[in-house]
Parts: C-alpha cells; sequence; structure tokens
C-alpha cells in the first residue's frame, strides 16, 4: 500500500488546456457537441520532445483533471438525462479522482503547443496525459450504451450542477 502511495503522490500535470470555455456552465459536454470549438494544449516544455510523431493522428486522447468538480457524488443526474443514475455509468465529473478524458481533434503541432478542436474542456484545466487515438483500438460501434441507447434529453452543453 505505501508503495501505491508514493505512485499517487508522484502525479502530476503535464501542462494545461487552453480553450475558449471559461466555466463549466456552457461548456460542452462531449467532443461530439464541440465541433467549433477550438483551443490548445500548451505541454510544459520538459515534455515537449514526447510530442514528436504525434501530427500523423487526426485525433487524440487528453487525459486532464476535473479542476472545477464539485466532490464525489455516488448518484448524479446526468446532463443528458433527468434519473438519478450511479455516478459510473455516467460521465459526470464529480468523481473520487475526478479525471476527464476526451478525444480531440489534433490540428497541428506547434513546438509543445498542441492545436486542437472538438474541444470541450474549460480553459486553465490541467493535463496529466496525452494518447493517440486510433479507430483500430478505440472505436466499438456496435457495443451497447446502456441507459444512453435510450432517447435522451438534448443536452449538448453543461450547466452548473457539477460545479
Amino acid at each position: 500500500m505505501e508503495q501505491n502511495q508514493q505512485l499517487f503522490s508522484s502525479i502530476k500535470p503535464i501542462g494545461v488546456i487552453r480553450s475558449p470555455h471559461r466555466e463549466p456552465a456552457g461548456t460542452p459536454i462531449q467532443p461530439a457537441f464541440a465541433a467549433k470549438a477550438v483551443g490548445e494544449a500548451v505541454v510544459d516544455g520538459e515534455y515537449a520532445s514526447s510530442l514528436r510523431d504525434l501530427d500523423g493522428f487526426s485525433r487524440i486522447w487528453l487525459i486532464y483533471w476535473f479542476h472545477l468538480a464539485a466532490p464525489y457524488k455516488p448518484l448524479v443526474i446526468p446532463f443528458r438525462d433527468t434519473i438519478e443514475r450511479g455516478l459510473f455509468s455516467t460521465r459526470a465529473p464529480t468523481r473520487p479522482n475526478p479525471i476527464g478524458l476526451s478525444a480531440v481533434r489534433l490540428l497541428g503541432v506547434e513546438g509543445n503547443v498542441l492545436k486542437l478542436a472538438d474541444i470541450d474542456i474549460v480553459d486553465g484545466t490541467p493535463l496529466l496525459d496525452i494518447k493517440p487515438y486510433s479507430p483500430k483500438f478505440d472505436c466499438f460501434p456496435d457495443e451497447r450504451s446502456g441507459w444512453l441507447d435510450k432517447d435522451a434529453r438534448d443536452a449538448g452543453t453543461g450547466d452548473d450542477r457539477f460545479a
């Protein structure tokens, strides 16, 4: 357990996400609802060489810390529903470890800055990691999506319920 504590205490941001979204309310809730939103991921200089070869990907996964989220809630009413759901069946930010994940479009790499589109992340969000998106590994279009398979409420942007 002590080894795990050391590991967890060593997690630190590798950069910051810049976007036009200044607060959670009004921010698109997924990249699919953020088609016109552009932004950047500014990676700390010490990690700049790790961006090599990333420019060949059209999408990347950004893993980040929901720094403005309210504390953990085991049950939530998600943005696209009116029924209380178990947190782990949603993408609500009020998690025990408030980690977010978005598959954004990569427009280009300029030094230590990633130019992005379809960005659904609040400006100033700490960036934890970057991984390439690959349709060969990351796309399972015929799988079930639980309660999301039902007609969801048409909510493409968030409100302040989780702030």
